[in-house]
């Protein structure tokens, strides 16, 4: 089931000078695809914006969990309340981002550390009536620089590549297109599938 969400996220991003100019993000939520049945199954869905210190978002909820969405530099944000009679588990191994040209890859969580980003990761457990906050990082995101000034980095969350002389050209290959986050929910040891897509709709410069 795909439910169409009219709402826009800002996500502001600080780069160096080196890297070109202070860039604004605006991203759409355009689908969230539920499990199949999902409204005979979980009862009714539903989907609100959220303003939370200044940052906008928004909120998923059926009968059986509770999830907020808010979109960083580099990462997603989320917190995940289970609503249900059960425990509930989010397999980490399961859980996909796809980008901007449609390639699957792996995400990381809060927890672990940057060196084992492409390690097994083990699920997270939500008890009945529990919340989780935690983050989703593409793994491809994460590199290492050497050298005296090196280290790991991350790159920013869409790999927005800036042509310093015209933002207009850089910015045409990445407005309209879309990237995905499948969160698979295991509840009862049942997977259920949730896929939320969201839409980069224009990226801009701050003085």
């Amino acid at each position: 089931m795909k439910t169409k969400i009219l709402l826009s996220v800002l996500a502001v991003m600080l780069l160096s000078s080196c890297f070109g100019p202070r860039l604004m993000y605006n991203v759409g939520l355009s689908n969230v695809e539920a499990p199949a049945d999902a409204k005979k199954q979980y009862g009714e869905t539903k989907i609100v914006t959220l303003e939370e210190e200044g940052k906008s978002g928004f909120k998923y909820e059926d009968d059986y969990i509770d999830i907020s969405w808010f979109v960083g530099s580099s990462q997603f944000s989320f917190s995940l309340k289970n609503k249900s009679e059960y425990s509930i588990k989010i397999p980490w191994d399961d859980v996909t981002y796809i980008n901007t040209v449609g390639s699957v890859g792996r995400v990381m969580h809060s927890g672990v550390k940057y060196i084992d980003r492409n390690n097994s990761q083990p699920a997270s457990v939500i008890p009945k009536g529990a919340s989780l906050s935690d983050i989703v990082q593409p793994t491809d995101n994460v590199y290492y620089v050497s050298g005296q000034y090196g280290g790991w980095r991350t790159s920013n969350l869409f790999n927005f590549n800036i042509d310093k002389t015209n933002l207009e050209i850089s910015k045409a290959s990445y407005i309209g297109k879309t990237v995905r986050i499948l969160l698979p929910i295991l509840i009862q040891d049942v997977r259920n599938e949730y896929v939320f897509e969201f839409k980069i709709d224009d990226i801009k410069t701050v003085k």
